[in-house]
């Protein structure tokens, strides 16, 4: 296989959310040094989203990144908020005068049972990933389709795709970003923009405490930041994909539909015996394939409807 050329984001303005530590430094640091101008934005809170904030967490990357030649300027606003939304994506037009990347990676974690679980820890996960995911993306979205070009990148979890004990709220918010992605796919199509997402295997400050230390060593957060700049890159070929990246795999995730069974015709409600009689059918995942979006889905299931007359 022929090696490609090397990718690189000169010209290019990102702006990387939760950037003051782990994975979101990464990607900072990957950025700037392939040419990108990096707005590095962290709240400076802590793990569980608590604290007034600190600007040093920010300030420390954009030192770094310029100590290496790049070009940085911090930014400290909450994603959790239209306003921090608004001055986070501001800060690049002040700063450079465009935004052509965006990677939705601040985060925090408030870990319970769910029979534990209080609406402050729920709401609060909430705020940062999802509603953070949206305050961010919508002011940097009409940046990117006034200028006809723009990568997004959602950072989701395993956790989200698959379930772990414990984190409900996380879990919820992390699926909700890939319903985000997937209808921002949609939209961002005529636009040049492609919205990817990404569940990281990494150590963070956010596993820091709940990963043995021999895994953790094997977790570093620059093996999933090739992908993820990948993904913000020109050369990215896919929108709406989500992709599971950590300790040098990377593979992609899907949500599949099982060809199922049509029941009923002629005006007959299926019984709840049909379900059970054809329970195979239903539950069995043979020539299960993905659909591109909502019409897709309902394009198939007429035709389905059809070829069973």
């Amino acid at each position: 296989m022929s090696e490609k050329k090397p990718v690189s984001f000169v010209g290019k303005v990102a702006v990387v959310t939760g950037a003051g530590a782990g994975l979101g430094r990464a990607y900072s640091l990957e950025l700037a040094k392939r040419g990108a101008k990096v707005v590095v934005n962290d709240l400076g809170g802590a793990r569980d989203g608590s604290g007034t904030g600190s600007q040093s967490a920010a300030d420390r990357v954009v030192a770094e990144i310029e100590g290496g030649g790049g070009i940085a300027t911090p930014n400290y606003d909450n994603v959790a908020t239209p306003e921090g939304g608004a001055n986070i994506v501001q800060s690049a037009l002040d700063a450079y005068g465009r935004l052509d990347i965006l990677v939705n990676n601040a985060g925090i974690l408030r870990d319970k049972s769910f029979m534990k679980m209080e609406m402050p820890d729920w709401d609060a996960v909430i705020n940062v990933h999802l509603r953070g995911a949206f305050c961010v993306s919508s002011p940097a979205f009409k940046v990117m389709k006034e200028n006809g070009y723009g990568r997004i990148v959602m950072i989701t979890s395993a956790a989200g795709l698959y379930g772990n004990f414990g984190q409900t709220n996380y879990g919820a918010a992390k699926m909700g970003i890939v319903g985000l992605m997937n209808s921002l796919k949609v939209e961002g199509a005529k636009y040049g923009i492609k919205v990817n997402t990404v569940a990281p295997l990494a150590a963070s400050r956010m596993t820091e405490d709940i990963m043995p230390p021999e895994i953790l060593a094997k977790m570093g957060p620059e093996f999933v930041a090739p992908l993820v700049v990948y993904l913000c890159s020109e050369d990215c070929p896919v929108s709406g994909m989500i992709y599971n990246a950590g300790m040098g795999y990377y593979g992609r995730a899907a949500l599949l539909s099982a060809p199922g069974v049509i029941l009923g015709g002629d005006n007959a409600t299926p019984s709840l015996e049909d379900i059970a009689t054809h329970w195979e059918g239903i539950n069995g995942m043979e020539g299960a394939q993905e659909h591109e979006q909502l019409n897709n889905f309902i394009a198939y299931l007429f035709q389905a409807f059809q070829d069973k007359k």
